[in-house]
């Protein structure tokens, strides 16, 4: 696990992109305040950019230098969550614009995976999360369903967790300007 850590970090930090799994579905991703390794994501997975994609994060402190302000209501709904829940924030901020939604805001999922949370420790930043697969097409549900182009476009794959399945993306809530919580994917 350590030299998987120290390699993915490395590649983060050289603007790379990574083939690697998160709490829900494998998931290809960059430093998220890199807008260079952020358009790099968007050729390979030929995404529109007008598509937003996620930011994993280690916690809510993590997001404090992200948002400009977290809910108490948002603190208090992410609690009781059983399950990956990512939250849309308006007005972020230290983050590739390229990688903001076009009405200024960015989907955050704290991702407690273990191998996630080691690479927050030593990398100290966020990391998008797209799911491995080309826009449009299928997720895939395994490491084995991953198209042959994802894998060679990625700068590094992750050697771990490669036989589990993962089926179920994350939950999706958005923080409106009047502080309710409005689901748009349960």
């Amino acid at each position: 696990m350590r030299k998987e850590i120290e390699i993915a970090i490395q590649t983060l930090k050289k603007g790379g992109l990574l083939l690697y799994p998160t709490d829900t579905v494998w998931g290809v991703g960059c430093d998220a305040t890199n807008p260079v390794a952020v358009e790099k994501l968007y050729a390979l997975k030929k995404r529109s950019k007008s598509k937003a994609m996620v930011c994993l994060m280690a916690d809510l402190k993590m997001v404090e230098n992200y948002v400009n302000e977290i809910p108490e209501n948002i603190k208090d709904f992410l609690s009781q969550q059983t399950t990956p829940t990512t939250v849309i924030y308006n007005h972020p901020k230290n983050i590739a614009e390229n990688l903001l939604a076009k009405d200024d805001t960015i989907a955050i999922r704290i991702c407690d995976n273990y191998f996630c949370q080691e690479l927050f420790k030593y990398f100290k930043k966020p990391i998008t999360s797209t799911s491995a697969n080309i826009s449009g097409l299928a997720s895939p549900k395994t490491f084995a369903q991953i198209s042959p182009e994802i894998i060679k476009g990625v700068d590094y794959v992750v050697n771990l967790q490669l036989e589990s399945v993962n089926t179920k993306p994350s939950k999706i809530v958005k923080l409106e300007g009047n502080g309710e919580i409005k689901i748009i994917r349960a």
